[in-house]
Parts: C-alpha cells; structure tokens; sequence
C-alpha cells in the first residue's frame, strides 16, 4: 500500500492507494483556517498542516480497511511558493505565507527591478518574478519582522516542511524549488546570485534545502513518527513535488500532448516538455515537472474562490448556484466580471480588485451575477492558455479537467466552448494526492531495483470517467469567442498596461 498527501490551501488530503490494482481503496481530508487581511494577508500555521495530515491519514486508512503497518511509501505534494522559515530547532519563526498572499507586491516589484525587469528574470532564472513566488515572502519578511528574519537557518516549501516532519531531512526537488524565484529552472540549480539579493544576511548553501532529483527518496520516516502514526520503519518518504507538478503524474501529463486545466481554488493550465520552455512575455511559467523534464505552466489566481465569494455573498447553496447559472444565457445579459478578489498573476496584476461591468437595473439578477463570475474565472483561464500556446504552438486536443469546479457539468461544457476543445476528468478527484502516491511506488520501486516506469504506472492508474467527457457546441463556442474578445475589452480598459 502506498500513501499520497495533498496539503493544500483548504485542506490537507490522504489517499491509500494499492500497489496492485494501483486504484484508491480509501481517501479523507481535514480542512484547514487561514489567516488572512485587506491587504492581502495570507498565511497559515504550518503546525495545523501535521495535525491535519495525522487525522486524514488515520481516517483514510480506517476508510480503506487496512492497516498503517502494510504501507510501504509514501509521497507529499503541496502548495506551491508558500514559505516556511525555520529556527536552528525547526520551528517556524512566522506563519508561512501562501501562494495566494500578495502582502509582499512591494517587494516583488523592487526585486524585479533589481533583475533588470522580466527579460533580467528570464535570463537569470528562466521565469518572471511573480509577487507570489517565495522570494518577495523573504524580503517581506527581512524588511518588516528583521528579529524573525535573523533566526533563520533554513527555509522550506509546505511539501518539503511535511517532508521535514516525516524524515528529519531537509530536501526538495526542482518541480516545487521552480516557484521559489531563486531557482534556476533550466540549469536546474539555485541561484547563488539572486538569492543573495533578497537574503544578503542568509547563507544559501546554509539555509536552503539539498536539492534531489525527482525518483530519489526524501528520506524514510522516523523511528518515532512511525510508530506513533502505526507505520512501520522503513516507510520510505518520494521527493514529493508541488500540487501542480503532482497532479501532472496524477492525471497523466507526464509525456506530451495531454494539458491539465484545474478549476481549483486559483487555476492552473500546464503540459509535459522535455526541454525548458521560455515565453517572451514570462507568463507561462518555465517550471520544472517532479518526474524529470519541464511543466511549463501557467496559473490563476480565481476560480473557485471567486464563484465561493460570490456564492457566499448571494447566500446560495452550491446546487442552488449551478441551478442559477444555467438560467442565464452565455454572456450573462451583459455583464462582464473581472473576478480578481484575490488580485491576479496571470495578467500580473497582484493589486487588482474584482469588478462587474454592463450591470444595469435590467440584467442585474442573481443568475447573471454567478454565470459572469463563472465565465469571468473561464475567461481568465483562456488568458492564461492564449499565454502558453506559443509554448505549444498550436491548441490542445485534448484536456483533462481536475479540481472542485470540474465537478459541475455546466462549467465543464462551458470550459471546453471557451476553449473549443475536447476535454474529460479523470476518476479519481484527487490527482495531487494520487500523483504523489505513484510517485512513492516509482521511487520504492527503484530502490528496490525494479525496472517499471514512472509512465507505465500512470497508464494504468490514471483512469477517465467517461461520463464527465465534454465536447465543443459550435454555436457556443462561436459565442464565446465573441464574448472572451469583450471580456479582453473590459480587462485592458480597466488597466492598460495589460498586453
């Protein structure tokens, strides 16, 4: 039996999956508080992340009938650039901060132009500083908490802090260390140089994690965590990876020609390469993938958020929305949302607040609020896939959709007309915690001197729920063209520097 954890923003997530079906025999999550402000606060204790991981694990494996002693690995994905400062004991001198918090736009904009701006990033570290990369968290955190700043002696990834807890090991691997911002994505190395811009005080080779490649073990689990958790003690622990480079493995996206679009929390669109991928304009992430290879990506920061705020606000139930959204017609009688409540990265616009515009007393209904938002979150996604397609040079053929939006039937059509393609969701939900269990089995798997591949064991775990398959109306996606090119009018009014 093998273990997947998928710590993310609202909760951490447990998957038992076995080694021989390769299917989930039993899942749990525990949710998690955040802590968060106005100015776009954003943070969480990371204690909460191990006790949340603890409960779900004895929960997952009281669901799938079996006991921790039969587990032989285990793998951690996480979310991605949240940082995780430690003391020379361990402990976190502050709340890590989140992918999702923008409190440090400041900084990131002053780093950026110690870069010499995006070209200076790119050619430096093969991606654009964005304000919710790791770095600008650590200049914002020299710059307003110094006496917590001083007690560092290492700094980690939420994948490689859970990693830490389990093995006592202080690793990561290029997929995560990709989203840093001190981290060269092509050589695959960090970067000295940049890093001593933003911690001038830190000794990189000190503070940072040893960097592993993808099929290495982080470590194995502790003698003492083992047998308080009921696991025996040569559970081996997989490099693990981001949330993104997880559910690349979990759904399959390893090799070319499969785009994974989620419609989680933020969204995120991205595709396998074997070589790194630069966009002139930097939006499409040069990220390295957690198997080997390269995962250019590109990322949103709406989308369930935003239909959960707007959700919240009308006091609807989530049947209740969905029913609401299928009244309205496409394009939602004339409104046009910018959903960007929680700022926004692609465009990079990490200060920018939601707005409805063409509301008048006539279109102003319930129904036409949620189906704006809804396309307003899909449109933003379409952005972000017009950003990676001259990675691809030509539109994807196919997609697999993931994440808690993808469960919705009507935003699964409406993704695959705004995106005039084919797409399906695989069956299992949890792709980040899936991956992260194939991954264990790869990485035991070779320590033990087997031959079978990371690939051959995502063809036959990752299985498609032919229900959810959704195609292209014509007439629709003929609208929906005419309604991204209004939306794009909306967004570059409201802030022109947008290309």
């Amino acid at each position: 039996m093998y273990v997947g954890v998928d710590c993310g923003t609202q909760s951490t997530k447990v998957v038992i999956m076995s080694a021989d079906s390769l299917s989930i025999l039993g899942t749990s999550a525990v949710a998690h508080s955040l802590v968060q402000a106005d100015n776009g606060r954003r943070e969480q204790q990371p204690a909460q992340w191990v006790s949340a991981f603890e409960q779900a694990l004895a929960e997952a494996l009281d669901a799938a009938g079996v006991s921790g002693k039969q587990i032989k690995g285990m793998g951690v994905s996480g979310q991605q650039h949240g940082m995780v400062a430690l003391d020379a004991v361990g402990q976190p001198v502050y709340p890590a901060k989140l992918w999702c918090d923008t409190e440090s736009a400041a900084e990131n904009a002053e780093l950026l132009a110690q870069l010499g701006g995006p070209e200076g990033a790119l050619d430096k570290l093969g991606v654009v500083l964005q304000t919710g990369y790791t770095a600008s968290k650590i200049a914002w955190l020299r710059r307003h908490h110094r006496a917590a700043y001083d007690r560092i002696r290492t700094i980690l990834l939420p994948h490689d802090y859970l990693n830490f807890y389990l093995t006592g090991e202080r690793v990561t691997e290029a997929g995560d260390a990709s989203g840093t911002g001190y981290f060269d994505t092509r050589s695959r190395q960090w970067s000295e140089r940049v890093f001593a811009l933003i911690a001038p005080e830190l000794d990189s080779a000190k503070v940072l994690p040893r960097l592993i490649d993808a099929h290495q073990p982080a470590g194995y689990v502790l003698p003492d965590i083992a047998d308080r958790l009921g696991l025996p003690r040569d559970v081996v622990v997989s490099s693990g990876g981001g949330d993104n480079m997880m559910a690349a493995i979990g759904t399959g996206a390893i090799s070319a020609g499969i785009t994974t679009v989620s419609l989680g929390t933020s969204g995120t669109l991205f595709g396998y390469s074997d070589q790194p991928v630069i966009t002139r304009d930097g939006l499409a992430a040069n990220f390295c993938s957690s198997s080997g290879g390269w995962l250019p990506l590109v990322c949103t920061m709406n989308v369930t958020s935003a239909t959960t705020q707007i959700r919240t606000m009308l006091g609807l139930s989530l049947s209740e929305f969905n029913q609401a959204a299928a009244t309205a017609e496409p394009g939602a009688g004339g409104i046009t949302c910018l959903p960007f409540f929680n700022g926004e990265r692609v465009p990079a616009l990490p200060n920018a607040t939601a707005s409805f515009d063409g509301m008048s007393s006539f279109n102003a209904s319930p129904s036409n609020v949620v189906r704006a938002v809804m396309e307003g979150a899909t449109f933003g996604l379409r952005y972000g896939l017009d950003a990676l397609l001259p990675a691809e040079q030509e539109a994807p053929q196919h997609i697999r959709l993931v994440g808690g939006g993808a469960k919705s039937a009507l935003w699964r059509q409406m993704v695959s007309d705004v995106m005039n393609c084919e797409l399906v969701c695989p069956q299992s939900p949890e792709a980040a915690a899936l991956g992260a269990a194939l991954q264990a089995q790869w990485c035991r798997g070779r320590l033990a001197g087997a031959t079978v591949s990371l690939e051959a064991l995502c063809r036959d775990a990752v299985r498609l729920d032919e229900s959810t398959r959704s195609r292209p109306h014509a007439e629709h996606s003929a609208r929906y063209r005419e309604l991204y090119q209004r939306y794009l009018k909306v967004l570059r009014q409201r802030y022109p520097d947008v290309p």
